[in-house]
């Protein structure tokens, strides 16, 4: 089955209308660095982690014209998009057949944005609005009948009329080639979202963030503007900071972490965000000894896949899919105390007819809640743990004014859940 944008326009699903939980990693480097026994050792993990998404790129960043993949092939010849190296795409296809076969969509793009606008990196400029359109169409045509979600731009802004028919013509030719049969979406430079650069694009089926690489970036007030736009499509953070990166690119700000991940992941979600993609620094670059690092990377990603902040993702996750999950919208209205700021921003979100809220508190401040924005007779209160999964169920209380919650003492951030008693809601499955 294919995916499809929600009729609310919040979420993705099915084509039956089930959710589809977007958890992604970003892996730009895959199909430049890594063979096919490296690529399956990381899919694997990642499936066990419970990711559904794999956000990779054709032509890469890094030398990605100049030096060949791990097979020893260059993707195009005489860095001309119209003239694709067979056995560089068989590779491609070789990957992507392996992760349909794990059951992963990967998030293709199909060039970083260096090669349609080098406003820094290596580039060359190769892509103009007459072989996008055909570029796109040979891809979307290979990739027709695979679990694709095409992303489009590549970490760069769109600055002239040039760079957004170049966008346009290639969502247009990968329309063209596989009929439409899969979602589209644009990857913008750091800071940034794609509805600032096509906000009612009739292509673009849900908008991305790119919040970028700072402790405590405020990506609820990102995914909170875009979710409350006129145009509405589905939203979400589709590059917060690494786990294992230096915060703001500065070594004296030290590297982030799982709880920087987490807090990241829980805010955009109970934000408004239909899904969220963890990243990992020395994984998307896929470091490996011999290999020059990009900004301090300093482990091999083999070792990397094992940091806490990829396996936590998954509880966040079952989280959200253990409860009604396309009636979901963002309400900090629920929380009658200061919501705060940075790491003490308290995050909000329930269903829209009122049957459990769930309230994530990252630094363990007490805070108060409006029960009277809930419907049930009887609420069950318990709080999870994102660090392990684990729900504790502690008490049943009437559902009315508002009411103090303090949250465990161990860990720095819960998340507080509060069901209809009368729902029987289930515990998280991860």
């Amino acid at each position: 089955m294919n995916l499809r944008v929600s009729e609310n326009h919040r979420f993705l699903t099915w084509e039956d209308n089930s959710p589809f939980f977007y958890l992604g990693d970003t892996a730009w480097e895959l199909f430049h660095r890594l063979d096919l026994s490296e690529t399956e050792h990381y899919l694997h993990d990642r499936v066990a982690k419970r990711f559904t998404v794999i956000q990779a790129v054709i032509l890469a960043e890094f030398a990605g014209l100049t030096v060949p993949n791990a097979n020893g092939d260059m993707p195009i010849k005489n860095n001309d998009p119209l003239q694709p190296v067979e056995n560089y795409f068989r590779h491609v296809d070789s990957v992507v057949d392996m992760a349909e076969s794990l059951g992963l969509f990967i998030g293709m793009l199909p060039t970083w944005g260096d090669k349609w606008n080098r406003c820094w990196g290596e580039g060359p400029e190769i892509f103009t609005p007459e072989n996008a359109i055909t570029y796109g169409e040979f891809l979307g045509r290979r990739y027709a009948s695979k679990p694709i979600i095409w992303i489009l731009g590549g970490d760069r802004p769109v600055e002239t009329d040039i760079h957004r028919k170049i966008i346009k013509s290639m969502a247009m030719g990968l329309r063209i080639g596989d009929g439409g049969s899969h979602l589209i979406s644009f990857h913008p430079t750091g800071g940034k979202c794609s509805s600032e650069y096509f906000p009612n694009a009739e292509w673009l089926d849900f908008h991305m963030w790119q919040s970028g690489h700072d402790r405590n970036r405020n990506n609820y007030d990102l995914i909170s503007s875009t979710y409350r736009s006129t145009s509405v499509k589905p939203v979400m953070d589709a590059e917060p900071g690494y786990e294992d990166h230096a915060s703001s690119f500065n070594l004296n700000n030290g590297y982030l972490d799982d709880y920087d991940a987490r807090k990241a992941a829980y805010w955009s979600l109970f934000s408004g965000a239909h899904g969220h993609t963890y990243g990992c620094h020395p994984i998307w670059q896929f470091l490996d000894f011999g290999r020059q690092s990009v900004t301090w990377a300093r482990r091999p990603w083999r070792e990397a896949l094992h940091l806490p902040g990829a396996s936590q993702m998954r509880h966040a996750r079952a989280l959200l899919e253990s409860r009604p999950f396309t009636e979901r919208i963002p309400d900090q209205n629920l929380v009658s105390s200061d919501i705060g700021e940075v790491t003490d921003h308290v995050c909000a979100t329930r269903d829209e007819s009122g049957s459990y809220a769930l309230i994530y508190i990252p630094s363990g401040k007490p805070v108060e809640i409006n029960l009277n924005l809930l419907t049930a007779d009887i609420l069950s209160v318990g709080w999870y743990d994102p660090r392990t999964g684990t729900l504790r169920h502690l008490e049943e209380i009437p559902c009315c004014g508002i009411r103090a919650f303090a949250p465990p003492s161990m860990g720095p951030d819960w998340v507080l859940v509060l069901d209809d008693a009368s729902k029987n809601y289930p515990a998280p499955a991860d």
